[in-house]
């Protein structure tokens, strides 16, 4: 098996360590064909990518690839900011872009309701939620996909426990990839099986923030191999995926 890309790495245009060009130069040298560029989301109130820097990141990567020969992807991890499925990108931010990550993040901009409900049972109680918090989690995700583009669910379950089974179904039905995360891993042996089973797509990344470490997926293989995991059924691993933006429809 192998990795031809990465499409969860971040930069210094959020709290990543280096540059869009240093990321495509380390992608290059671990002999992947694609990555993507996916800084926080604009809500985020530590990390989040400046809505100002669109177009220069855009240049930046297309500068990247004529140099590295590294396809590039523009995209964005946006925050999950409320019960309601809401994300911190809008219509006219999404044209932009080429790829929609989405996943649980702390310290996100959103309303008062949403914090007391959403954000503050998580983060007080860790993964050891009660189940109405968790049904009102698997809720959020489920509204969200129905709303947005979402390609790649990032780190699912980290800090946010949720109903796999029922978020894995939408999943399928909307063709958005569940990542299987280089460093955040929540998933019990249960519900890795039970997706696998269901046929779920998946998609191994790095969510590099240094750019050595882009590609660099081991602890992630580890669980594909621990868990049997199809190649048919992960993304990037022998084949390149296609996203929503280039699907035909």
């Amino acid at each position: 098996m192998k990795l031809l890309g990465d499409y969860h790495t971040h930069t210094i245009c959020s709290h990543g360590k280096g540059t869009i060009l240093q990321n495509a130069i380390s992608a290059k040298e671990q002999g992947l064909k694609e990555i993507a560029i996916t800084d926080h989301g604009f809500g985020h109130v530590f990390f989040g990518v400046k809505r100002k820097k669109i177009d220069e990141i855009r240049q930046k990567i297309t500068e990247a690839e004529k140099e590295t020969g590294v396809k590039i992807f523009f995209g964005v991890e946006a925050n999950l900011t409320s019960c309601g499925g809401d994300v911190d990108i809008t219509k006219d931010e999404l044209k932009k872009i080429d790829i929609l990550l989405m996943g649980h993040h702390r310290f996100v901009k959103c309303r008062f309701l949403d914090m007391f409900r959403l954000f503050l049972p998580n983060m007080i109680f860790r993964g050891k939620v009660s189940k109405k918090v968790k049904e009102r989690n698997t809720q959020a995700i489920l509204k969200a996909l129905d709303k947005y583009p979402i390609d790649i669910l990032t780190h699912l379950c980290y800090e946010m426990p949720v109903d796999v089974k029922r978020v894995a179904e939408k999943a399928i039905e909307k063709g958005t990839y569940i990542e299987i995360n280089e460093h955040k891993m929540c998933f019990t042996e249960s519900e890795i099986k039970t997706m696998i089973d269901m046929g779920v797509k998946f998609i191994v990344d790095s969510d590099a923030h240094y750019p050595h470490k882009v590609g660099k997926v081991d602890s992630a293989m580890s669980v594909v191999e621990k868990y049997n995991i199809p190649v048919a059924q992960i993304a990037n691993m022998d084949k390149l995926p296609i996203f929503k933006k280039y699907r035909k429809e």
